[in-house]
């Protein structure tokens, strides 16, 4: 069989498990903004009692295998009596991994809001919460879009690794092809180009989404 007519064999395959990989991804995506917010919200609180739980939850997702993650959801939580299909071990154990790496990019965006802002807004009767959402987040989420960009490319690369539960994304659709081909490193690279174009189309989303909040800060 000759590399053109491997690839176009492979082509349905790769391409409908590269789908499910943007769509795990962009799913942990929301899921880890979901719980990236209100983390970094409560790592900034001034109050204690908000701040350690939100340090402890990052510190564990930040400090702990994404794989570890996966096993613990998939394979550990069954024997307390929580089950989960492939598909939502996957998402959950993605976006409670990505909800602690975008909570970060959010706390140091709001970090780097100068302490005159939140004074300014205090002075003109704004309550921790009014300024908070806004005055410092509108400013924020300009500075944290770049490090959340790239948590959302890492996310298309980390889904690889739910292929070990056979949540069915590109990875596993590559091993499976490979398991009735045996022709492992032509499709492994074509596997990495399309991850490596899927990066790529995201950089450029990213790249539209600055200048975007760019020109809105500026009119500003």
């Amino acid at each position: 069989m000759d590399l053109i007519e491997l690839l176009r064999e492979a082509a349905p395959v790769m391409l409908t498990g590269a789908g499910y990989t943007l769509l795990f991804a962009v799913a942990a995506m929301l899921g880890g903004l979901v719980l990236g917010f209100p983390i970094a919200v409560m790592r900034i609180a001034p109050w204690a009692p908000l701040r350690w739980p939100a340090a402890l939850y990052v510190s564990i997702m930040r400090g702990t295998p994404l794989l570890v993650q996966l096993f613990v959801i998939y394979y550990g939580l069954p024997s307390v009596g929580i089950e989960f299909t492939p598909v939502t071990a996957g998402i959950l154990a993605l976006s409670l991994n990505a909800g602690a790496y975008l909570s970060e990019s959010l706390r140091g965006a709001i970090h780097s809001i100068g302490v005159g802002q939140w004074r300014a807004s205090f002075s003109l009767g704004l309550s921790y919460g009014q300024a908070l959402r806004y005055v410092v987040l509108p400013q924020a989420l300009r500075v944290a879009v770049p490090s959340m960009s790239n948590t959302l490319i890492s996310l298309i690369k980390d889904t690889s690794l739910v292929s070990v539960i056979t949540m069915t994304e590109l990875m596993l659709a590559t091993k499976e092809v490979i398991a009735t081909t045996f022709q492992p490193l032509p499709l492994y690279i074509a596997a990495a180009a399309i991850y490596w174009v899927l990066s790529l189309i995201f950089e450029q989303v990213q790249r539209y989404t600055e200048q975007r909040l760019n020109r809105a800060h500026q009119q500003h």
